[in-house]
């Protein structure tokens, strides 16, 4: 069953990249990016890496906010597909600031968009670049001991990781229950009590020398789990 979900999951972020957001929605019943979204509270400072952008929402979000955003992913799928959709967005604000004021293309717009292809166990990047790294529904890559310590070799003094790993259903509705039963199967939600689920994903930041903080979000009729590795 493993070997199948990966052989899926490695299809829906690589030749089958365009179906993702569709996908998404459908299992998330809607909320896949409000779950995204959660984490833009828990980003500090103003140069931030994103691990895994996919389709590039977060990317977006961070850039509307003025932020030195820089993405790293290692599909070239999603890497145009997040291409295109960062272009077209600010495109399309682009030429709304310009029917309204009379201004010029905004080039340093598209000069704003950072996107690059690698792997996070071996990130591109100089030491402390960033101020804060994020990473939202990664693989089992994101706690393996080499992009821990790439992560804290990236991260200024204090800097913070921010790890977005599992959401759960907990709505009642028989939809969300479904969904629920969904998650579970596919892995893409744990079945532990949620304080051995907290303990399970505290403990590899810890072994590299993270301070750690896990908050549970609620978003609609879900619960989330936001790891907050500070450097120490």
């Amino acid at each position: 069953m493993k070997t199948l979900l990966r052989f899926f999951f490695n299809l829906l972020y690589h030749q089958f990249a365009f179906t993702y957001d569709l996908v998404a929605a459908i299992v998330s019943l809607g909320r896949w990016k409000e779950w995204v979204m959660s984490v833009l509270p828990f980003v500090e400072g103003t140069r931030v890496l994103e691990i895994g952008y996919g389709p590039g929402h977060l990317q977006r979000a961070l850039l509307s906010r003025g932020l030195v955003a820089v993405g790293i992913d290692e599909s070239s799928q999603m890497a145009r597909l997040a291409r295109h959709n960062l272009t077209k967005r600010i495109a399309a604000t682009s030429s709304a600031s310009e029917s309204h004021h009379n201004s010029q293309t905004h080039e340093s717009d598209y000069a704003q968009i950072s996107l690059t292809r690698g792997l996070a166990q071996h990130l591109p990047f100089c030491d402390h670049s960033f101020d804060t790294i994020v990473a939202t529904f990664p693989a089992e890559y994101i706690t393996k001991p080499e992009t821990l310590q790439e992560v804290q070799r990236c991260l200024t003094d204090r800097g913070r990781l921010i790890v977005l790993p599992v959401a759960m259903q907990i709505g009642r509705s028989i939809l969300d229950q479904a969904m629920a039963l969904l998650f579970r199967v596919t892995h893409q939600s744990p079945v532990d009590p949620i304080e051995i689920v907290r303990e399970k994903l505290r403990e590899p930041f810890l072994k590299t020398d993270f301070e750690v903080d896990i908050r549970e979000l609620q978003v609609k009729s879900s619960l989330l789990l936001v790891i907050i590795a500070t450097r120490r």
